[in-house]
């Protein structure tokens, strides 16, 4: 007994080796990336008891999850839904449903035309009982803003005539859809099915000039079908060969737009106004052959649009008017023509112009533009000269107008239909080129900055000096506020002021509209109220404005810490609404705007703050009513990031319910609900990423250390899982200017565009190091050195990293940095520079190709900081170029550089590995063909994370290099091999 007993234990012990190892964690591989998850769209119900949001995967088919907010249970999972809203009296959640990735896959491996490819469905989801219809094939869905009972969705060409289901009919087909999910091989034969079952009893309204062409043939098969369905009754309208639909604020009304039919002429285009409420449809419009920017006012008692009806199909001009409809006229009103009073003389009613009433619908602004000249086509083609003719005194390069040139084609200028004097008035020009409209368009007074014949400047300034003008919304007059003027305006909501923040005098002004008269703004905050930390050769920009009071009573300011509520009239002293706490205990205090309608704040309003500590790096959220003397409740404050996109906090339209995510280095940025009144705790409704749990990952902390300038330096220093002090390390040292404030965010192992994929590397047995950089004015590679360097050693002496093993890797500024640094020391065994300068003098003259804008300002004034031009003080710019210091080099190099580099001149990349080549020192360039200055494609992504893995595993690692690396990839072999 006793020896079956030794064995029986000895079996056990080995066959439970195998489940210890599977249960021991890995370190990160390149096979993870795709499925790793991340919450994308997120919104919140109305009335604050639903939750909507995404989860999305790098790479495959994503999900859109249905939750109450109140408990976290989740109502429903919808593979590949997207795009949501949820209606406006929070009963239904509207959503489209992406094809299968795999599907979509095949179809572009097949090489299948755009409209070839799988289609979008569209699902409705019943938040009260938990139902959930589908139609296939939709192009776009809409739901009124502020209106219940009513969604609307145009489908493709290729699905003409969906249907809905009953009930049971509904839950059948939701079944099998279910089913097609898991039977991927299947799932075009159901869908096939699917479509066929609904396509039973279809019924089109169709304008009565159509239905003789109905009777005969299928009447959309050469559009689309437009569906308007009422979400409580279930009933659905439908509009054949729609192009454009849209719903007043309210869904009082519904405006469609359908096209002609080019297989019978009978079928004239229309628009209609629909009654929802009375099932009533008219027509605003026939026999035209375009219109477009369809606007309905604020009641929904006028429509608004531009319409081309004259020219033939071959017109070399198409000319369209301004028309005016309002509900029980027969017709469409002309209001304005290219001919109309006001109107310059040779310009037209833009097409590309937007449209919009004033919220009291008195106003209705539209754009005009002028009629270009037909191209010369005297000659033939293949005859005619192909130039661009530069000229010194063009207020933009050749390059910024060609990059701007399609925006330039469809530049449309502000003009005005005043209701109450039945004139139009023209407010913009190519003088006064961009109007600010204020009030929601019923402001006493708009804004616009002149800036003609000074734009050159930009060149070298990166900044434009401009006139600011007030203008007279009902005269078209206007009045010079200010002259060359440097810096920034903030109107106020009703328009009768304009706050204006000086960047040479660093001081706040504000023009009175009614009075003319301008005065000092907050000259009693004793602290600054511009950026505080600027580093760059130029003058500190504002911190800025919070927000308006009602009716421009007051104005709240930013100074780093926290805000102010200053007078406009100068009567009333300065009031520090957040009493001063945000200085005191270095926290930072800014208003978080959760209503996308809002224009102005009210007395006793709640304002929720973002708060950021700069000591400990920590985040949260606070109230404060705007009231006398009223306590700042801190709803909490963590050792988290909070995520500082706009959409990230999200707070219920009419309950005080609070959407979020937080995230920390290991912790991915999961959604939290909360009370914004503060008397609930957090509940976390999502979980993502369960699989993390099965690989190393690490820690971040905080790191400081006194840099060579003398100043307390920080960092962040992130250390891999099961982190032991006692042994040596590889370090990578990744920077980019300063990064403190990201302790505690979460990174994704993803391939990387450009950056270090910092968790990877951790994973991967690297201690990881980012040090913030500060810089002098006309030291920017010193800078570099004196923090970067110093932070390095610093580390070294903590006893944990190996000197001969630390690695350097930086992309565009971070890139230029790390070439200049080893040229200034032989510390660092690896390095890996993204997108580098290295000859300041060949990009202080280069273009920046995605905006077709000349560097030399960025040099002057900006990021790269030397302060001076190439004539004034070519020692700095010879000083600050690794190019000219490249004979010390010692460290072994990748740099990426690509051609059709957007930021940086790709030469630069070439200036760098052919000097260093010539130099015999180890280089190695790698252009990925067509890329931009970070990376796009994400196969490139892949294959870069790839190399810069196998790169510094070599080097820090002793790892055996890749063929690349050793032998390189001949042009000869470029697709044959990758050399990894």
């Amino acid at each position: 007994m006793q020896m079956k007993y030794k064995l029986t234990a000895f079996l056990m012990a080995v066959f439970a080796i195998p489940f210890l190892v599977s249960a021991q964690k890995k370190p990160l591989d390149h096979s993870v990336y795709d499925s790793w998850q991340l919450i994308g769209e997120r919104m919140i119900s109305n009335d604050g008891r639903y939750i909507v949001y995404a989860v999305n995967v790098q790479e495959g088919d994503g999900t859109l999850v249905i939750q109450q907010a109140a408990d976290g249970k989740k109502l429903a999972e919808i593979p590949r839904g997207y795009g949501a809203g949820i209606s406006f009296n929070s009963s239904h959640v509207v959503f489209k449903i992406k094809p299968l990735y795999k599907q979509t896959r095949e179809a572009r491996i097949q090489k299948k035309k755009a409209d070839e490819l799988p289609k979008d469905s569209l699902g409705i989801f019943n938040l009260a009982n938990g139902s959930i219809e589908k139609w296939p094939a939709v192009k776009s869905f809409r739901l009124p803003e502020e209106g219940s009972g009513w969604v609307a969705w145009l489908h493709d060409k290729q699905s003409a005539s969906p249907a809905s289901a009953n009930a049971d009919s509904t839950t059948r087909l939701t079944r099998l859809e279910k089913l097609a999910d898991s039977l991927v091989r299947a799932a075009d034969s159901i869908r096939l099915k699917l479509t066929e079952a609904k396509t039973q009893g279809l019924k089109v309204l169709m304008p009565a000039t159509a239905k003789k062409a109905a009777s005969k043939k299928d009447p959309v098969e050469e559009g689309t079908v437009l569906v308007l369905k009422n979400l409580q009754t279930g009933e659905e309208r439908k509009f054949a060969l729609a192009k454009d639909y849209l719903f007043d604020k309210k869904a009082k009304a519904f405006v469609v737009y359908s096209s002609e039919k080019n297989s019978d002429s009978t079928v004239q285009a229309l628009v209609l106004w629909h009654n929802p409420a009375l099932n009533r449809t008219d027509t605003v419009m026939k026999g035209l052959h375009d219109a477009t920017a369809f606007a309905i006012d604020e009641n929904a008692a006028q429509l608004a649009f531009v319409a081309e009806r004259d020219s033939s199909a071959k017109a070399a001009y198409k000319f369209y008017n301004l028309w005016r409809y309002t509900p029980g006229s027969d017709t469409a009103r002309l209001l304005a023509t290219r001919f109309t009073p006001s109107i310059p003389a040779n310009w037209s009613i833009s097409e590309n112009g937007k449209v919009y009433f004033s919220k009291s619908g008195q106003r209705l602004f539209f754009g005009t533009a002028p009629v270009l000249p037909l191209k010369d086509t005297t000659l033939p083609e293949f005859e005619r000269s192909n130039v661009d003719v530069w000229n010194y005194k063009d207020d933009a390069l050749q390059t910024v107008q060609l990059f701007n040139l399609n925006k330039e084609l469809k530049r449309s200028f502000t003009a005005v239909w005043d209701n109450t004097r039945g004139q139009v008035l023209q407010l913009a020009d190519t003088v006064f080129r961009g109007t600010t409209i204020t009030g929601e368009g019923d402001g006493a007074a708009f804004y616009v900055e002149v800036d003609t014949g000074r734009r050159g400047a930009f060149q070298w300034q990166g900044y434009i000096i401009a006139d600011i003008y007030a203008v007279d919304p009902a005269t078209g007059n206007k009045k010079l506020i200010a002259d060359n003027f440097k810096g920034t305006c903030y109107p106020s909501a009703g328009g009768k002021y304009l706050v204006m923040y000086n960047d040479l005098k660093r001081n706040y002004s504000i023009y009175n509209s009614e009075t003319g008269k301008i005065i000092p703004l907050a000259a009693d905050i004793k602290y600054p109220l511009y950026d505080e930390e600027n580093d760059m050769p130029d003058d500190p920009g504002a911190y800025g404005i919070a927000g308006w009071m009602e009716n421009d009573s007051y104005v709240l300011l930013y100074d780093r810490f926290d805000i102010w509520k200053a007078d406009p009239t100068g009567r009333r002293a300065s009031e520090n609404i957040t009493r001063g706490e945000g200085r005191l205990q270095q926290v930072r205090y800014r208003y978080v705007n959760v209503r996308e309608d809002e224009k102005f704040l009210k007395p006793g309003q709640q304002l929720l703050l973002r708060l950021f500590d700069e000591k400990d790096k920590s985040a949260g959220l606070a109230t404060l009513a705007l009231e006398k003397s009223a306590p700042l409740n801190v709803l909490w404050k963590e050792k988290v990031a909070l995520p500082v996109l706009s959409s990230n906090i999200v707070q219920a339209r009419d309950a005080a319910v609070l959407l979020y995510s937080k995230e920390t280095f290991s912790q991915p940025a999961d959604l939290y609900v909360t009370s914004a009144a503060g008397k609930a705790a957090q509940l976390r409704l999502s979980a993502i990423n369960a699989q993390q749990s099965q690989y190393l990952w690490g820690t971040s902390s905080l790191y400081k250390w006194k840099a060579y300038t003398g100043k307390q330096a920080e960092g962040v220093l992130y250390k891999p899982e099961n982190f032991d002090p006692h042994k040596k390390y590889p370090m990578i040292v990744y920077f980019y200017e300063r990064n403190n404030n990201t302790l505690y965010s979460y990174s994704a192992p993803a391939p990387t565009p450009s950056r270090l994929n910092i968790p990877f590397f951790v994973s991967r047995g690297y201690v990881v190091f980012v040090p913030d950089v500060w810089y002098t004015k006309g030291h920017p590679g010193k800078g570099a050195y004196d923090y970067i360097v110093s932070g390095t050693r610093a580390l070294i002496k903590e006893g944990f990293i190996d000197s001969t093993k630390i690695g350097l890797q930086g992309q565009s500024w971070g890139g230029y940095q790390t070439v200049h640094l080893i040229t200034r020391t032989n510390l660092y065994a690896a390095a890996w520079a993204g997108a580098p300068v290295v000859n300041m003098f060949s990009a202080y003259g280069g273009i920046r190709w995605e905006s077709g804008l000349n560097r030399q300002f960025q040099y002057e004034h900006s990021q790269s900081r030397i302060g001076a031009t190439i004539w004034e003080k070519p020692e700095l710019y010879t000083e600050n170029s690794p190019l000219f210091h490249f004979p010390k080099v010692k460290t072994p190099l990748v740099v990426m550089a690509n051609d059709a580099d957007g930021a940086v001149p790709w030469y630069q990349g070439i200036e760098c590995f052919t000097a260093l080549r010539r130099l015999n020192k180890p280089v190695w360039l790698l252009n990925y063909n067509n890329e931009a200055h970070n990376l796009m494609e994400r196969r490139n992504r892949k294959d870069i994370q790839i190399r810069e893995q196998q790169f510094f595993d070599w080097l820090l690692k002793g790892e055996k290099p890749a063929p690349w690396l050793s032998e390189g990839v001949p042009a000869l072999m470029k697709g044959r091999t990758w050399g990894l």
